[in-house]
């Protein structure tokens, strides 16, 4: 199944929450619910469908989980949104939950894992925009050119880690900003790789 955006999903939820209450929604109860048009309402839902995760029986409150989400479905307890990970420069990273989100069962199982907020645009040619919320699974080593989270002294950045002998570098991918590989001596400062990037979740749809 394709995966969704921050949109979709809480639409999806949303929907979800509906159905298990007994409750079908129609397309205008989803607007309502959303503050959005019933053009934008009946696209997302459209969305849904498409991507296997919704289907009706084409009449009045019909709209239903698919057999396929239905038999895939697990949803997740709530992923912890812990900060912000730049792209670009760094930025500095609390440790602080800022909320925990929901997300359908588009990424597997991920009790380790958690939420971080890109700012920066150093990453688009992966497919990783500015706002944007990547999936990080928690881990202390990383295989040499995977895109993972990098701490530095106390600030974090994702981009694409290349392990040296003595160094790590950091490249980015966005070749129209001219953004050059970053080279970091172990000796000259304190380097933690604190997780590996598994998923990107888009905050904005133009």
């Amino acid at each position: 199944m394709k995966p969704l955006t921050k949109r979709q999903a809480e639409v999806l939820i949303y929907v979800e929450d509906c159905l298990s209450g007994g409750e079908r929604p129609t397309q205008r109860e989803v607007a309502r619910h959303f503050g959005l048009t019933q053009n934008a309402a009946f696209q997302l839902l459209k969305y849904l469908k498409n991507k296997g995760y919704l289907s009706d029986l084409r009449g009045h409150r019909t709209l239903r989980l698919s057999q396929e989400y239905i038999e895939r479905k697990g949803l997740m307890p709530g992923i912890r949104l812990v900060g912000r990970v730049a792209a670009g420069e760094p930025i500095l990273a609390e440790e602080n939950i800022e909320e925990y989100i929901s997300l359908p069962d588009m990424f597997g199982r991920t009790d380790d894992a958690f939420l971080l907020k890109v700012v920066g645009d150093s990453m688009v040619d992966e497919g990783i925009m500015d706002g944007d919320l990547v999936l990080v699974r928690s881990t202390s080593t990383i295989d040499s050119g995977q895109i993972g989270v990098v701490l530095l002294d106390d600030e974090a950045t994702v981009k694409r880690i290349y392990i040296q002998s003595n160094r790590i570098a950091l490249k980015p991918a966005n070749r129209a900003a001219g953004y050059k590989t970053r080279y970091i001596k172990r000796s000259e400062r304190e380097v933690r790789i604190i997780g590996k990037v598994i998923g990107c979740l888009r905050t904005n749809i133009n």
